[in-house]
């Protein structure tokens, strides 16, 4: 529904931020007034308190318990945690999208501004809600409470308006608006049917809430700032991270194996085993080996001719022949 409520193109060229302009300052200015008067008159016990009372004692929740079971899941729409996860989800979306941080910037500023102001407020005033009130009549103020104003309207009001706030057309805000308007109107009636806050609260968490939202456009520099150093330091990151990388290494053929046969006993009658031989010289080229079995020197043909290799003299004899007797000489 958000997505056909607002249309953006992949990549566009240029997003418009809003800027703080004269219709803008006096909306906040005037809210801000409005703002101060409700505190004020809680504050001096006014008929705003009484009203509260009113209502409280009119109890909501016993005059239509027939919507307590689906108001119980309603109320969430205003709690901080899942609200905050699921507009984040849409809007980190947005951001791959649109290549820019803005719109994840723009929540976390948003709810740090209203975790500050109204938590600030809460501890400050320390009201009491409808639950613990001690006084009939009186204000409850500064009784050790936190429940003015209401935390889950100023939250429904802010988180839900950041949308209309981020809508990149007029149409698009202007649905948005109206949406993030009766979620935060039915979630802030819905805590006065439970009993959790007076009807002082609700108003004064809506005023707070519009505050916020009124007032980004001041903050809009900063959050220009800390894109661009987020993307800085993304790019430092991996230029650091790819310096640090070392270079793919360059396979190396392996260098040829020589092999030489190795003599072994003419008596096994089994072939030689071969044996790697580490080359002298990278340069030189490998021998190749006739294929077959390689026999030992002492089983190889001698290649010299058979018999003596001494000339024929007459007076030799044969070997043998037996030698004649010689003449013995002398007495």
């Amino acid at each position: 529904m958000f997505a056909r409520l607002d249309r953006e193109p992949e990549r566009p060229a240029h997003i418009d931020v809003p800027r703080m302009s004269r219709h803008r300052v006096v909306l906040f200015t005037a809210t801000l007034a409005f703002y101060l008067a409700i505190v004020w008159a809680v504050v001096i016990t006014s008929w705003l308190v009484r009203l509260d009372w009113q209502v409280m004692f009119f109890r909501p929740y016993q005059q239509w318990p027939q919507i307590h079971a689906f108001l119980d899941y309603y109320v969430v729409l205003g709690q901080r945690g899942p609200t905050a996860v699921m507009v984040a989800a849409w809007l980190g979306w947005r951001s791959w999208r649109q290549h820019t941080l803005r719109p994840l910037l723009t929540l976390a500023t948003s709810l740090l501004l209203l975790n500050i102001t109204v938590g600030a407020a809460k501890l400050g005033m320390g009201r009491l809600g409808p639950h613990y009130a001690t006084v009939i009549g009186s204000n409850e103020m500064g009784l050790g409470g936190d429940i003015f104003p209401s935390g889950h309207t100023a939250n429904a009001v802010v988180t839900w308006g950041i949308l209309a706030y981020l809508a990149s057309t007029p149409r698009a805000r202007r649905w948005l608006s109206a949406l993030s308007a009766v979620t935060s109107l039915g979630v802030g009636l819905t805590t006065v049917y439970l009993g959790t806050h007076w009807l002082s609260d609700v108003l004064l968490g809506w005023a707070a809430g519009l505050l916020i939202l009124l007032a980004l456009p001041w903050f809009e520099p900063l959050i220009a700032k800390a894109e661009t150093a987020l993307f800085d330091l993304r790019d430092r990151w991996r230029a650091r991270r790819g310096a640090t990388v070392p270079a793919p290494a360059v396979p190396v053929a392996p260098a040829p194996v020589l092999l030489k046969p190795r003599p072994l006993p003419a008596e096994q009658g089994v072939a030689p085993a071969r044996e790697p031989v580490s080359p002298v010289r990278g340069s030189r080229a490998p021998i190749h080996l006739a294929p077959g079995p390689h026999t030992a020197r002492s089983e190889r043909t001698p290649v010299t001719p058979a018999g003596s290799r001494r000339p024929p003299h007459a007076d030799r004899l044969p070997r043998g022949t037996p030698q004649p007797a010689r003449p013995l000489t002398g007495n």
